[in-house]
């Protein structure tokens, strides 16, 4: 079941395209990666599933109808921009805008008692909202975002001004949203989280799509075409392999064309090699991310989806 279905959906300003026919779905129950360089069409993306901005064409259907005061109840939004009262107390913040959701005062204070503490910020219960750092405000914006027992997240940079530690403490909590039924969205410049916590992802550029699909699949689909091997040898002379990278603890090596994986293993094989670890290297996502949105011609023939290893996609990539 879909979470979330966008059919062919633009949304224009004068005569400026910020999203151009762009169609997803994020299925129930997952954490879906949304990516692109500033300016791709994401901000309004998100603004079109919470209602804020209409769309100029195509439809939306969140949580299987299209959105309405009753959707949004159902949704957590936590915005790129902080919108927290300052003036007002950490707990009066969280039992008001609870309030906001439908919550009762006293199941909104049970919830928001657990959620600060998970945080680190029950101590600050009683403090007004100027008087917390900007790390601290981020996590009680995550708390807000959550409180109302939400099925669908939407996170819009929520990492933004967290040191290691607390990054890790809210990675954590965002991972165990869909073992609560939670369905999430996450928007994030952080490579490393998406790669972490995402099942599938959307790369924007200009608009539109350029790549979606699971994650998994798309690094395959971007694979050098080399291997990671450790073992002790020589392996200069093998038959396929170009170059041969040593990185110390381990090899790089690198393929001809018409070379395969499964060549290079069956050689080391023949010649007696003692191979403790052998694998097909994947590039990280941020490589990917590079490739992609660095070459404008190459976009501009590229698929929105991924389901064919011999898309204009591979064929950039091997170009």
């Amino acid at each position: 079941m879909s979470a979330i279905d966008a059919d062919g959906v633009t949304k224009r300003y004068g005569h400026f395209e910020a999203v151009k026919d762009l169609s997803f779905s994020v299925q129930s129950g997952e954490i879906f990666g949304l990516r692109g360089p500033n300016g791709a069409g994401k901000t309004s993306t998100i603004r079109m599933l919470m209602d804020i901005i209409k769309p100029d064409a195509g439809r939306i259907w969140l949580l299987g109808e299209s959105p309405s005061a009753a959707t949004k109840n159902r949704i957590g939004y936590l915005p790129e921009e902080r919108g927290l009262y300052k003036g007002l107390r950490v707990m009066d913040t969280l039992v008001y805008l609870a309030a906001l959701k439908d919550v009762p005062r006293d199941e909104a204070e049970q919830r928001a008692e657990a959620l600060l503490r998970r945080v680190n910020l029950w101590s600050n219960r009683q403090d007004k909202i100027s008087a917390l750092s900007k790390g601290m405000q981020q996590k009680l914006q995550f708390v807000v975002t959550i409180l109302h027992d939400p099925d669908l997240v939407v996170l819009d940079e929520p990492f933004q001004g967290l040191d290691p530690i607390n990054t890790e403490l809210i990675q954590e909590m965002i991972a165990a949203l869909p073992a609560q039924g939670k369905t999430v969205i996450l928007s994030t410049h952080m490579m490393n989280q998406v790669e972490q916590l995402c099942d599938r992802i959307l790369l924007m550029d200009h608009g539109r799509s350029v790549l979606y699909g699971r994650l998994d699949d798309i690094k395959q689909q971007f694979a050098n075409n080399a291997v990671i091997l450790r073992a002790a040898g020589d392996f200069d002379n093998l038959h396929g392999v170009r170059h041969v990278n040593d990185h110390g603890r381990y090899y790089e090596l690198i393929l001809e064309d018409e070379a395969t994986p499964q060549d290079v293993l069956r050689q080391l094989v023949q010649i007696g090699t003692e191979v403790r670890e052998f694998e097909v290297a994947k590039p990280a996502l941020n490589e990917i991310f590079i490739e992609v949105v660095g070459n404008e011609l190459e976009i501009g023939d590229l698929s929105p989806t991924i389901s064919n290893p011999r898309s204009p996609i591979s064929k950039a990539k091997r170009a």
